[in-house]
């Protein structure tokens, strides 16, 4: 997720287990887990190996991304669970508190949460392990391609008027927020975001 690992990469289940203080079997699950995510290849007795992270990826998920989840928050809007308002402002505190404590990952972490039960109120459920997907290797390029020190504070704040539009029950509004989220997450250019909300 942080780009510490170089595409191509090998990662021997042996060492990893040493690193950690875990057995082989632990690890053996935490890359399957990986290769579920797409965030590793395993290639049988050649090895597991890290993934690319392309901008071709990268721009097709965000597409993918923006589209389900812009047409989920609609959904939410006509049927907000009653905890829904007071769930994602839980996350935000959270978010600005790891952002201040300059943990990256968990900031990440708790970024995916925050969309992730966003979009359980739409009841897509089929659609959930897409957006995951979309999620982390959103994550992994805006953080891998990041260059010099980003704002963590302000990333996290994106997230305020998402939440305040949900909150005043204003679907056009909430949509729209979370378009321009999305679309400024990284600077592809006008070409990858085309449209509006509607």
């Amino acid at each position: 997720m942080l780009g510490t690992l170089a595409p191509g990469q090998s990662l021997v289940e042996l060492e990893l287990a040493e690193r950690f203080a875990c057995s082989q079997g632990t690890i053996r699950e935490a890359l399957l887990q990986l290769q579920d995510e797409g965030l590793v290849l395993r290639h049988g007795y050649r090895g597991t190996k890290v993934s690319e992270c392309t901008e071709d990826e990268a721009v097709e998920l965000f597409r993918i991304r923006q589209s389900i989840e812009c047409r989920a928050i609609a959904r939410t809007m006509q049927r907000p669970g009653a905890a829904l308002v007071a769930d994602l402002e839980e996350m935000v505190a959270a978010m600005i508190a790891a952002a201040k404590a300059e943990d990256e990952l968990e900031l990440a972490s708790i970024d995916r949460d925050f969309h992730q039960r966003l979009f359980l109120e739409a009841r897509l459920a089929a659609l959930e392990p897409i957006l995951r997907r979309c999620l982390v290797h959103n994550h992994r390029y805006k953080i891998s391609r990041s260059e010099g020190p980003r704002d963590l504070v302000q990333t996290a704040r994106r997230h305020e008027p998402i939440v305040a539009a949900i909150r005043a029950g204003d679907t056009a509004a909430a949509r729209s927020a979370l378009f321009h989220h999305i679309a400024t997450i990284v600077d592809f250019g006008p070409t990858v975001f085309p449209g509006s909300p509607e």
